[in-house]
């Protein structure tokens, strides 16, 4: 059976891209599969140090959205990753299976460390090791990701072919990504060669969806853009990083592709196309939003959907982690002598 899992973390700031690379994917999912997990990766976001009230808060944020965006919390899985001990668990086995050379390897680690290596957490090291986890402890088949997360699925595929061939099995899935086309990294406002984020001091450099239309309009006006007049055919979007990144956003915003908005702007000004971006972007996410807002001022019924997702992701990754118990050789109480913990 497939099965698909994603997730996406609390970190505040939700923003364009975290939709058009992420969340909107996840609706379209809904119709191609059945029974998807999608997680709100809370576990990882305290690879760096966050305020608890704040990843509190900013977990229901996330959650919001992936409801106001259009998630089924019925016919899917939406749960927040530390409500389900299965994660930590096996992270902690495929900590054991893992390499330190293959973690040494991942590009973002050493992004994210940056001069300051020795000081970053173990957890922050380990991460791509608890990303497997979430995807494994459910056997997940496909996992729709970014361009910039396709080296730590690499590494869930790794770590699943060595516990196989380590313990004589085949029990976990090779997983497979899925990669979508338009905008599928959305980069940032102020620099078409940095990917759109929530660290950038710069809030200019992204839109977020908390936004209103007036925040919208401003900053795509104010986004970086070149002197040259916009292309007349897809070819003369090389070597034009911001302007690139603004037609894929359009693009993705319309459901179109690039040839077609270059097609209808071909030639023109900047100015006209950022006003017709801005008209987009804000009529497109407003209904959104607006839900946002709603969901985010009934947190009770949030955390009650999260907590249903919790119960029902458990009920798939126990029997899973009782049988990596099994096979990595853990001695457990026989079915009927468990204790109450």
């Amino acid at each position: 059976m497939s099965r698909i899992f994603s997730g996406v973390q609390p970190t505040g700031n939700l923003h364009l891209g975290n939709y058009l690379g992420a969340i909107r994917n996840w609706v379209a999912l809904q119709d191609q599969y059945e029974g998807n997990l999608f997680c709100v990766v809370d576990l990882h976001a305290i690879t760096v140090w966050q305020d608890p009230a704040a990843l509190r808060a900013n977990t229901r944020e996330v959650a919001a959205a992936m409801l106001a965006a259009g998630i089924d919390p019925k016919r899917n899985i939406i749960f927040n990753q530390s409500q389900v001990s299965a994660h930590a668990e096996l992270a902690w086995v495929f900590n054991c299976v893992a390499r330190m050379g293959w973690l040494n390897r991942m590009t973002q680690f050493k992004e994210k460390a940056g001069k300051n290596r020795e000081n970053a957490s173990v957890g922050l090291f380990a991460y791509p090791n608890l990303m497997a986890a979430d995807i494994l402890a459910y056997r997940a088949t496909h996992v729709p990701v970014g361009d910039d997360q396709k080296q730590h699925l690499e590494l869930a595929r790794d770590i699943a072919i060595k516990f196989n061939n380590d313990f004589g099995t085949d029990f976990f899935p090779v997983v497979e990504p899925l990669i979508f086309g338009t905008a599928t990294r959305v980069m940032s406002l102020k620099d078409g060669t940095s990917k759109m984020s929530k660290s950038d001091p710069s809030d200019n450099s992204r839109i977020t969806m908390t936004d209103d239309a007036d925040t919208i309009a401003k900053k795509i006006r104010r986004a970086k853009t070149d002197p040259e007049a916009l292309p007349e055919t897809k070819d003369g979007l090389k070597g034009r990083p911001e302007a690139e990144n603004l037609y894929g956003i359009y693009a993705a915003l319309s459901d179109r592709t690039v040839d077609d908005v270059v097609t209808e702007f071909a030639g023109g000004q900047f100015s006209a196309f950022k006003q017709s971006l801005a008209d987009l972007a804000i009529e497109t996410l407003a209904p959104m939003q607006n839900e946002m807002r709603r969901l985010m001022n009934e947190p009770d019924h949030v955390d009650a959907i999260l907590a249903d997702g919790a119960v029902r992701a458990a009920a798939i990754a126990r029997p899973v982690i009782e049988d990596v118990h099994d096979i990595v050789g853990f001695l457990r109480p026989k079915h009927g002598m468990r204790g109450s913990s």
